[in-house]
């Protein structure tokens, strides 16, 4: 079982915002004022990365990870204020732009406000009574979900940006590291405060559609085209892929699809570093394969080609428009042109017409539109998208 998908979602275009880069001055005003630019180009929601206090305690770099959190009902006054983040979230509204906040339920900060206000068992600690730290995360401390009351105080948290600065949903972090049964709870409070609330899960797990998740990553979708681009593994690999997602996953589902995020950016790569002269074609397996969600990362769309600072203001430093402007524009009216391509149970049937050598050729069909899309995956990467 899984709740109904908001309507906006199924042809919707995400912009993943990092609010440190996305501007000079790396605020929310700065950023409201490119809002316009963003509805242009097309974009239906946007992801804003943690806006929340970062900790100090073992801070990484000058300014810290957006993913060491020390207060869940605050806001970075890096950024600005409270009224600041009202101020663009109502402008992106006013725009008919929906926005998600990014959520880390696994951990918070060390020296986050849970660590002296609430009991010792709301973090899992060492013989020491030292909180334990996840993975290599130096800078944070690991929740207790064995602890319902861990559960509330996430759920509690989770409801105040509903409920009072009318936020449309959640990109949760690292959602595999939490019990399922935790998701499903805090949907079904915030299904019922707002019915059309959007649930995005950074993991691919097949569980996560079990009335908990509206979508997840694309992972092994996106790394498969990294292999192709690299040429080490072919065309039919991703077809093959497709088939088998179709079988393992709800009809319903969706799962977003990505050239680049803050992760793959910064650790990983520009999509230009990982998929070289392949990387437009990729983008437009994004914007047509079944049950995707197109994701565009800051500065993807002028083909930004620079690795940022994760724990440093690194902006973009030119925002003028491009041929990077010009194909995401046209991938993105072609998406909200063509019902066919939407995501889950709403878009058109998937069929491989052809794929042999390096070449795919796929359709995607409703009773009134018919898309195919062909790709040549190896150089010269070409793609052409024809509608009817």
């Amino acid at each position: 079982m899984m709740y109904k998908n908001p309507e906006w979602s199924y042809s919707a275009v995400l912009y993943e915002l990092n609010v440190r880069q996305f501007t000079e001055e790396g605020t929310f005003r700065a950023a409201r004022r490119r809002l316009p630019f963003l509805r242009q180009l097309g974009v239906d929601a946007i992801w804003l990365m943690p806006i929340y206090p970062i900790g100090v305690d073992g801070r990484k770099g000058s300014l810290g990870s957006y993913y060491s959190i020390r207060d869940y009902k605050a806001v970075n006054s890096e950024f600005g204020t409270e009224s600041d983040l009202r101020d663009f979230i109502a402008a992106a509204h006013g725009l008919g732009m929906r926005i998600l906040l990014d959520w880390v339920a696994n951990h918070t900060a060390r020296d986050a406000r849970w660590i002296d206000e609430r009991p010792m068992d709301w973090y899992e600690r060492d013989e020491q009574g030292v909180a334990l730290v996840p993975w290599d995360w130096s800078d944070t401390a690991k929740l207790n979900y064995a602890n319902h009351d861990v559960w509330r105080g996430q759920i509690e948290a989770m409801r105040y940006w509903v409920e009072e600065f009318g936020v449309d949903g959640f990109r949760c972090d690292m959602a595999m590291l939490v019990p399922i049964e935790f998701w499903q709870q805090a949907s079904e409070v915030l299904h019922a405060i707002k019915s059309d609330i959007f649930m995005l899960a950074e993991a691919e797990e097949l569980n996560l559609f079990d009335r908990a998740f509206d979508m997840c990553y694309a992972w092994e979708i996106h790394h498969t085209m990294c292999d192709i681009a690299k040429g080490a593994r072919r065309v039919w690999d991703l077809r093959n892929m497709m088939y088998a997602d179709r079988e393992r996953y709800p009809h319903e589902a969706i799962k977003m699809m990505f050239t680049s995020n803050h992760d793959e950016n910064s650790w990983a790569g520009t999509e230009f570093e990982r998929m070289g002269d392949a990387a437009k074609v990729m983008a437009v397996l994004t914007f047509t394969l079944p049950n995707g969600q197109p994701l565009i990362y800051t500065g993807q769309e002028i083909g930004w080609n620079k690795r940022f600072e994760f724990f440093q203001h690194d902006p973009v430093t030119s925002w003028e428009e491009n041929e990077y402007t010009d194909f995401y524009k046209e991938l993105i009216s072609i998406r909200h042109a063509n019902p066919a391509l939407a995501a889950g149970d709403k878009g058109g049937k998937f069929e491989v017409v052809s794929a042999e050598d390096s070449v795919l050729v796929f359709t995607r069909t409703l009773p009134d539109n018919k898309v195919t899309v062909k790709v040549e995956l190896k150089a010269p990467w070409s793609y052409e998208i024809t509608a009817e």
